[in-house]
């Protein structure tokens, strides 16, 4: 069986011009030879595809793969993340990770966060930012979070990202609007403990590969998984398998409900924070989790619960090998 690697490389956009942290979500080489070497292992052959446009280019020449392993997080857009595999959708090739609906929808922060809502599942307080004049109609009790609504891997976070009063909120979220140029997300702060769970698998075969506690030493940004604290995790943050019950599985079972209520497929992350009063929330999902194996929250996650790099890819795969049945028929 021959699978296909999509993934955006860090390296190409910085020579393109793009900075360190535009390009923060995007992978290293050391990254796609780890997922490339580990297909191997599990007994599949591959080919590097690289981004989307040199997927188009494949596809136009008369490429064609079983399978499909996409990372791609692509450049513009909200549905940057769907670009991929709605192309994959129309040439009938499956692939590995979610459809377009559920990328697009969960790269939306403020439309995950309704459909987390509506279902009666916990989340902060929230208002979205679409242009300055929204900032007036933000009416939420501070201290507050602030955030791009679109963006992951702590990028746009830093000690400006909790605000304290209308001035700093109005501030903060101009600032957000002019760099990343989409609306702003704004939610109730969650001063509590903060979590991140992987899962693998698929609709009811989905289950947790374990919980992680993030812990910020005395030298980190304080209160908030920055894109600082995320790029400098080494020396600023501490990861802590959590074992505690019944917080463990009061973590893994939010992070179940959430998961197949969005229908991620195969594999990825979902990150909560308990308020000031302990009760857990849902803060937002990844259905695109990042697999450095050493760097990578769902690798390291997955690691100090006892699943190595090679059972979590494994389990990724034994669950996206179900779509070839279905694109088969």
């Amino acid at each position: 069986m021959t699978i296909g690697l999509t993934y955006d490389l860090r390296s190409e956009y910085l020579k393109m011009g793009f900075s360190e942290e535009e390009t923060a979500e995007f992978d290293k080489e050391d990254t796609i030879e780890a997922i490339e070497n580990t297909l191997h292992q599990l007994g599949y052959q591959t080919e590097r595809i690289g981004h989307l446009k040199q997927l188009v280019g494949k596809l136009a020449a008369g490429h064609r793969w079983d399978l499909v392993f996409n990372i791609c997080e692509g450049m513009y857009g909200i549905g940057r993340e769907a670009q991929v595999p709605a192309l994959l959708d129309g040439f009938n090739i499956p692939y590995v990770f979610s459809n377009p609906l559920v990328l697009a929808l969960t790269l939306d922060k403020g439309l995950t966060k309704r459909v987390i809502r509506d279902a009666g599942l916990p989340t902060p307080d929230f208002a979205v930012v679409y242009k300055i004049t929204d900032i007036e109609t933000v009416h939420l009790n501070f201290p507050l979070f602030v955030k791009p609504l679109g963006e992951g891997t702590g990028k746009g976070i830093n000690s400006h990202s909790i605000v304290n009063n209308f001035t700093e909120l109005s501030n903060t979220c101009q600032a957000l609007l002019k760099t990343f140029e989409q609306p702003v997300l704004v939610e109730t702060f969650l001063s509590g403990r903060e979590f991140t769970v992987g899962i693998t698998g698929t609709g009811e075969l989905a289950a947790t590969t374990g919980t992680m506690e993030i812990l910020q030493r005395e030298n980190a940004e304080k209160g908030l998984y920055s894109y600082s604290n995320k790029e400098n995790y080494q020396s600023l943050i501490d990861y802590i398998a959590l074992e505690e019950e019944p917080l463990k599985s009061q973590c893994e079972n939010l992070a179940l409900k959430s998961y197949k209520l969005l229908q991620c497929e195969d594999g990825g992350r979902v990150d909560m924070r308990m308020d000031g009063a302990g009760v857990l929330h849902f803060l937002e999902i990844n259905p695109l989790a990042g697999l450095h194996p050493v760097h990578s929250d769902l690798p390291i996650l997955s690691r100090l619960n006892g699943v190595s790099y090679n059972e979590l890819m494994k389990r990724i795969m034994d669950s996206a090998t179900k779509k070839l049945i279905r694109s088969n028929k």
